[in-house]
């Protein structure tokens, strides 16, 4: 298949178009951007909100995955307009399209939908109209619903990176390495479930490939089968730097950021990727995968990411 990939050019995006490559489809990644100079798939630049640019990609394509919003939980809620726009707006162009030439789609959503920010409830809001669309008007579109994906490539906010969204694994990662305290919202206690971003993305292709075949499963979930803590997370990380001979560093207590219930876990049902042929036992594990990102931090430092005060090994 021939396979639409909004916000393509993204860090889930590029996942996903390497996992549609190696299955043999043939991606292109539909974004505002070409972040890549040479990516070795056709890109093709464009807005979400544009309804004739989404109808546009749907019209040259077999089949569409929907990634492209507006990210964050605490920098969405002084302005919720853009999430508002991209993520809902943006969704609904997305459904259109599929609906105007009958294809099949997947559209990524939130683990934490249940929870009172602009990011989760814009997301939420589609997933909703990607029932009523499969409903009333007989489009066949997937929802996935991904926990927190992790992994090299990630974006790393300031002052490490360009990102203007503050994304947990790369904020724990860099202060590590550079040799600076690691600060958990909440004191990091809260469960909120990780996963790597490459099993997020072979579960969204296999959605796709699983639509295709006609069958539509409601939602599936992306996360472990076992839960950890934030603060767990950052153990492990700090652990790892260490190991590779960086100074340990502590952890400080931070204040829960607006928008997120410490009460509230963000847990996956990890079950229901055997709707879509996946076993769950077959999710990489949280250390294995920290150690991979955390070795790609170290190699990187410089050119995806700059250590204020540069990298803080021991002695």
């Amino acid at each position: 298949m021939k396979v639409g990939v909004t916000g393509g050019c993204g860090f889930i995006g590029t996942y996903v178009c390497e996992e549609l490559a190696q299955r043999g489809h043939e991606p292109v990644a539909f974004d505002r951007q070409r972040r890549v100079s040479a990516p070795p798939w056709e890109v093709m630049l464009g807005d979400v909100r544009d309804a004739t640019a989404m109808v546009e990609l749907a019209a040259h394509c077999d089949a569409v995955v929907h990634l492209a919003a507006v990210l964050g939980t605490q920098e969405t809620i002084g302005n919720p307009r853009p999430a508002a726009e991209i993520n809902i707006f943006g969704g609904l162009n997305f459904l259109e399209a599929v609906a105007q030439y009958d294809l099949p789609g997947v559209y990524i959503c939130v683990g934490n939908h249940t929870m009172n920010n602009s990011y989760s409830i814009t997301k939420t809001t589609i997933e909703r109209f990607v029932r009523m669309y499969n409903a009333e008007r007989a489009t066949r579109v997937s929802s996935v619903r991904v926990v927190n994906a992790y992994g090299p490539r990630q974006l790393a906010a300031a002052p490490f990176g360009s990102s203007k969204v503050r994304k947990i694994t790369p904020a724990v990662v860099c202060r590590a390495l550079s040799g600076m305290p690691v600060e958990l919202y909440g004191g990091g206690y809260q469960v909120s479930d990780m996963v790597w971003v490459g099993d997020v993305a072979r579960a969204l292709v296999s959605a796709l490939e699983t639509v295709a075949t006609g069958q539509v499963v409601d939602v599936v979930e992306v996360g472990p089968t076992r839960s950890a803590t934030i603060r767990e997370l950052a153990e492990i990380a700090i652990g790892l730097a260490v190991d590779r001979g960086f100074d340990p560093v502590p952890i400080v207590d931070l204040p829960m950021r607006p928008g997120e219930d410490p009460k509230t876990p963000v847990r996956a049902d990890a079950e229901t990727l055997r709707g879509i042929g996946i076993d769950p036992a077959s999710l990489r594990d949280l250390s294995d995968g920290l150690a991979e990102t955390v070795d790609w931090f170290i190699k990187t430092e410089g050119e995806h990411w700059t250590a204020p005060n540069g990298l803080r090994r021991a002695g």
